[in-house]
């Protein structure tokens, strides 16, 4: 069984949205169960709609939601330990969840998540990454949307969390690695990227097989099984 935890108010349109979309993976996967935080006055009316669900579904209301316009910082000072935010992606680390799930603010979101549950030994700073349909199947990309930049050393960071991804969601033992780039020879692109690809050549990580630089047009493709960007 699989528990995920759910920010309910997460999203342009919160629980009415959020809530039909749980009922359409409660039919789907069975073997999953839901911990939902969120205000009760909207999540209860919702949640009343589909009796299924609800029978699946643990819920906890939180008095704050966080704001699409609220920023990171602000997320985290204003009472953060009320917000349905905190409390889905504290139920991860508590181990009443194995997942947490949120439609809400990236930014509070990334900021909470690295905050209470800690980023990997060594690794700076979180991605985001997302399964990217290509050619012959998936593709893990990241960063997609966590970050605006990113120098050498996180560009690393973010090739080991794509490789980690990769093994546990395609069971590939070494994926293979690139780096996305304005073209595939060495001389090109910014300095970030030549020096990425130059510490994982010469890394030759037995975790990953590194392919070097990829274009836009290698992620359709699927030329690699995790594509590496600043974001």
């Amino acid at each position: 069984m699989i528990r995920i935890s759910i920010d309910a108010m997460g999203g342009d349109h919160g629980p009415t949205v959020v809530i039909p979309a749980l009922m359409t993976v409660a039919t789907r996967r069975p073997d999953i169960r839901f911990v939902i935080y969120g205000r009760e006055e909207l999540v209860r009316p919702e949640l009343a709609k589909f009796p299924k669900l609800a029978e699946v579904s643990e819920f906890f209301h939180c008095e704050i939601a966080v704001r699409m316009d609220d920023k990171p910082s602000q997320a985290l000072r204003h009472g953060r330990w009320k917000s349905s935010m905190w409390k889905a992606v504290e139920a991860v680390k508590s181990g009443a969840a194995d997942a947490c799930i949120s439609a809400g603010n990236t930014g509070a979101l990334m900021a909470m998540s690295k905050f209470c549950l800690r980023t990997m030994a060594t690794i700076e700073r979180p991605a985001i990454a997302a399964l990217w349909p290509t050619l012959r199947g998936e593709s893990v990309v990241l960063d997609v949307g966590a970050t605006i930049g990113a120098d050498a050393h996180q560009l690393i960071d973010f090739a080991i969390l794509g490789t980690g991804m990769a093994r546990s969601v395609f069971g590939i033992a070494r994926p293979t690695v690139g780096l996305l780039n304005v073209g595939v020879e060495e001389i090109k692109g910014q300095e970030e990227v030549k020096e990425a690809g130059r510490m994982l050549r010469e890394a030759n990580m037995a975790s990953m097989n590194y392919h070097g630089f990829v274009e836009g047009d290698d992620i359709g493709k699927g030329t690699v099984d995790v594509v590496v960007t600043e974001g």
